[in-house]
Parts: C-alpha cells; sequence; structure tokens
C-alpha cells in the first residue's frame, strides 16, 4: 500500500475553475444557459476526490468536459497523447474559463467518459498500444472488465483523473472494487473529479460532493443528496414506495 500523502503532497494539481463571466456570448444560449454554468462564478476542487452530482441535464458532463479540455485531454476521453475526433459535439465552454493549479504538476491524467469509451477503445487498438491496459484489447473484455483494466492498469497515481459516470458499466460490486482502487491512487497522490450517480462512490470518505441543479452549484452533504436518500428509502421501504408507484403507474 503507498504511504500516506503528507501535507503537501495533498495540496490538488487543480485549485479551482472560474467563468469568464464578462466573456460568455450569451447566457440564454446553451452551454451558458445550463443552470450551473449559469451561476458558476467560482467552483473550488478537494485535493483527493471532488464529486459533480446532479439529475440529467443539469451540466455535470458539459462542466467535466470543459474542465477535461482545459487540462488538454481529448474531449472524448483518453489521456493526453489520445487524439481522435468521431463527432465535433462539443461545447466551447473551455474557452470561458479560467483555471488555477498549484505548483505541483501530475506525471499522469485520463478523462473517462463512459459514453465514449468504445470510441477510445477503438483508437487504442488502431494505435497498439494496449500493453498499458493489461496487455489485452480493451474491445476483448466486457464492459464493466475494461473499465476495471483502465482503473487497475493504466493508472500509475500521481496524476489528474476525471471520470464521467464510471459507474455506467460496473455491478455494485465492481464499484466497491473501483472505489478501493480510487483509494489506492488517492494514497499516491492523485486526484479526481468524478461526475456520478452512483450511492456506493458517492460514500467515499472526507469527499467533497457539489450539487448541480436547477439553483446553480451548492456543495452538499453525503446524507443530503437524493441519491443517497432515494436508495436508502427504496431499500428500507421497498415494498411501500413499489405500491404507490405503481398504482400511481396503472391510474
Amino acid at each position: 500500500m503507498p504511504a500516506k500523502p503528507s501535507q503537501l503532497d495533498a495540496l490538488p494539481y487543480l485549485r479551482e475553475i472560474s467563468l469568464l463571466r464578462e466573456q460568455v456570448p450569451n447566457f440564454d444560449e446553451y452551454p451558458f444557459s445550463l443552470p450551473a454554468v449559469r451561476s458558476l462564478h467560482r467552483l473550488t476542487f478537494h485535493p483527493h476526490v471532488t464529486f459533480l452530482v446532479g439529475e440529467n441535464g443539469t451540466g455535470k458532463s458539459t462542466l467535466l468536459e470543459a474542465i477535461a479540455q482545459l487540462l488538454r485531454f481529448n474531449a472524448e476521453g483518453g489521456s493526453r497523447n489520445v487524439r481522435f475526433a468521431t463527432r465535433d459535439t462539443h461545447s466551447d465552454l473551455h474557452n470561458h474559463l479560467k483555471m488555477v493549479c498549484s505548483f505541483k504538476m501530475p506525471t499522469d491524467g485520463y478523462f473517462l467518459r463512459a459514453e465514449s469509451f468504445y470510441n477510445v477503445a477503438s483508437y487504442i487498438d488502431e494505435v497498439e498500444v494496449e500493453g498499458s491496459y493489461g496487455g489485452k484489447s480493451l474491445h476483448a473484455q466486457s464492459h464493466g472488465e475494461s473499465f476495471l483494466a483502465l482503473l487497475t492498469q493504466r493508472f500509475r497515481g500521481n496524476g489528474i483523473y476525471l471520470l464521467d459516470e464510471p459507474e455506467a458499466a460496473l455491478s455494485p460490486s465492481r464499484q466497491l472494487s473501483a472505489m478501493a482502487v480510487i483509494h489506492q491512487l488517492v494514497q499516491a497522490d492523485s486526484q479526481f473529479i468524478i461526475a456520478t450517480h452512483s450511492p456506493i462512490l458517492l460514500a467515499y470518505p472526507q469527499a467533497k460532493i457539489v450539487l448541480l441543479d436547477e439553483d446553480g452549484l451548492h456543495e452538499t452533504a453525503y446524507e443530503d443528496t437524493d441519491h443517497y436518500r432515494v436508495t436508502r428509502d427504496f431499500l428500507t421501504q421497498r415494498e411501500r414506495m413499489l405500491k404507490v408507484l405503481l398504482e400511481e403507474e396503472a391510474e
């Protein structure tokens, strides 16, 4: 197990981002019309793990994609060395953001987005760098196996890692495995920014959780997230909730 980071090691690579509001062309147009972007002034990040949570359409993936582009990652995912594009559908939000980094420089980094990971895997096969992913083509593995191969074989520590809905291909038990790997990488002086719907991943200790909703961005506690409360209520009151839901559906 890697040694616990010192106070110096615990400095984040990425301290904060801010929206250059005076440069925004129109707050009524996408992506600036998204509530999370419209209300964005300054967003600070935890040295280890920051989660972005919220309903679909609140701007989690758009914001994470912009951060990735600020950090010079490919917009569809991959490391800084990955360069391909299948569709030019990315927003220009990154052109209107300013980032503040610490004096520390990461030696590794990656942007994982679940929706385009297939395209990244195809690119890796084409340039024959699968050795960095455990020596086996990601397409020769299940979706969940390839995600875990990425975490365990490609992520080397001392890095900044952006993950967009990593739970998409992972069973609950594999999400627990992913959390354990994330913790090992945190102990190896890594910083994570993760957009997720997973109440399992969100339980990572001492993480900063930022809620994106119609009112903007707010730091929140794990127990106050809908992800935790809805899951808890369903598991503890399953029959009652199913009865209410199915009766409403029948009406």
